[in-house]
């Protein structure tokens, strides 16, 4: 294990200093990341970003990776241990009208306090999984977003999503009403900055999506994104200090891209032009939690290109997500890391749920499988290109997961587990819990002065 770590992080620092997206005002053209990517310099900007994701990714590797499932799937069961009522109801807070119900450790910490709205920045210690170390703008000042606009993309005018994001330093960005933002081209996110849409409906639709490049410390919550476009490029402020040409964007609703320690949670996401979440170039340390997807063809893509041996040190936790109507293929799909998705809710795909190829590690555990009518599209399991003789030694276990209408996950690896620690703490049947883990994924409708 030392040696793989000691040889990725040589290659990722060669990797770190040698790539480049866009390049500022002053420097000639470059290209954008994809499957294809060309290595072209970096700028003297971001070169210093690049070495600065760099050691915020390496310092959020975990070397023991099962110990952050275990930890999980103990506060799982304490939840769930103290529960007293099996009461099923329709998914979703728009079909249910009772008292709050947290039913997953994550939303029992803070969802149920009707001063939410005073306390925002509680739910930094609410995260769990791989991105728990996300902290957001905890440590910043609050930004109301007054205004849906984005005319200037270039020199954003205060009070806009966009202006906010590239501010420095830490912020806790929340929105002053309901909005629709059409975003003119993609959203450059900074380090450090908590997009919050709890009390509005904040829906982000029908323009160019949210970019994190080598960043850290960045959390989304309670936001649509939806029908997200390709955008053409061009000049773009991604901070206070710079601005640069950015070259033709792919049209995810979310792109990670060298950034680490980040949690998505409670996002609703469908149709956009590419993935919905996409992570690549060696980003980690991430927790995606309580959304709900739809009605979308490739949904995440973990890890870009085979070649790309960084993304070994990429690490992901999938938990209490609801997968569901119209969703076809990669849910996810990746490469080379470790991912655990845990308590996962799959009612629907239509070629697939869980692919990939070089070599990854999947922990699947107390998901649910609902397979579609199509007799030859039950597998949950998809290895992409790859003969069995290779693909039989992967880690890719499934426990606890309940299988319906014919699912069923093809396991390989030798169940070895890396450390002393066990997998099956948890005293249920988990995959029977998924529904209930799951039933308030997706967007809130929280109010003001009201449990959310």
């Amino acid at each position: 294990m030392a040696a793989m770590f000691n040889s990725s992080y040589f290659f990722l620092c060669l990797f770190f200093l040698s790539f480049a997206v866009f390049v500022s005002s002053n420097d000639g053209p470059t290209d954008v990341a994809n499957e294809d990517t060309t290595v072209v310099d970096l700028d003297a900007y971001w070169k210093e970003r690049a070495q600065e994701a760099l050691k915020e990714a390496m310092e959020s590797y975990h070397k023991n990776p099962e110990q952050v499932t275990e930890e999980f799937k103990t506060g799982v069961a304490e939840l769930l241990s103290k529960e007293n009522t099996t009461r099923r109801n329709l998914r979703g807070n728009k079909g249910y009208n009772g008292p709050c119900m947290a039913t997953n450790p994550i939303d029992a910490c803070w969802r149920c306090d009707a001063n939410w709205a005073d306390n925002r920045k509680k739910i930094v210690g609410c995260a769990q999984g791989f991105g728990k170390k996300a902290t957001g703008g905890k440590d910043g000042p609050i930004y109301v977003v007054t205004v849906g606009t984005d005319d200037d993309v270039q020199n954003p005018k205060p009070g806009t999503l966009r202006h906010a994001v590239i501010q420095k330093g830490p912020l806790w960005i929340i929105f002053a009403r309901s909005m629709v933002i059409r975003l003119q081209q993609e959203l450059m996110v900074t380090s450090d900055k908590t997009i919050d849409g709890r009390g509005a409906n904040v829906v982000i639709e029908e323009g160019g999506g949210i970019t994190l490049q080598f960043v850290k410390n960045v959390i989304l919550t309670n936001l649509h994104i939806k029908m997200i476009v390709s955008k053409p490029g061009g000049m773009i402020r991604d901070s206070v200090d710079h601005m640069g040409l950015r070259t033709k964007s792919d049209g995810d609703g979310i792109s990670l891209f060298g950034a680490s320690n980040v949690w998505i949670d409670h996002v609703s996401m469908s149709r956009c032009a590419d993935g919905l979440i996409d992570a690549v170039m060696a980003s980690t340390a991430i927790t995606i939690s309580n959304s709900h997807f739809t009605d979308h063809d490739d949904v995440m893509l973990f890890g870009a290109n085979n070649a790309h041996t960084q993304d070994k040190i990429m690490q992901i936790t999938l938990a209490f997500n609801h997968f569901g109507r119209g969703l076809v293929q990669r849910m996810p799909r990746v490469r080379h890391g470790f991912f655990h998705l845990v308590n996962n809710d799959y009612n629907h795909w239509i070629m697939y749920a869980i692919g990939g190829n070089m070599n990854p590690t999947i922990i699947s555990q107390g998901n649910r499988f609902i397979a579609p009518v199509n007799e030859a599209t039950k597998q949950v399991t998809h290895r992409e290109h790859t003969p069995e003789s290779e693909w039989k030694n992967w880690e890719w276990r499934s426990e606890g997961d309940l299988m319906m209408n014919g699912a069923f996950f093809v396991e390989s690896g030798s169940r070895a587990s890396q450390t002393p620690a066990k997998l099956d703490m948890m005293p249920f049947q988990p995959g029977t819990f998924a529904t209930k883990l799951t039933k308030f994924s997706g967007a809130l409708g929280c109010v003001v002065g009201k449990p959310c």
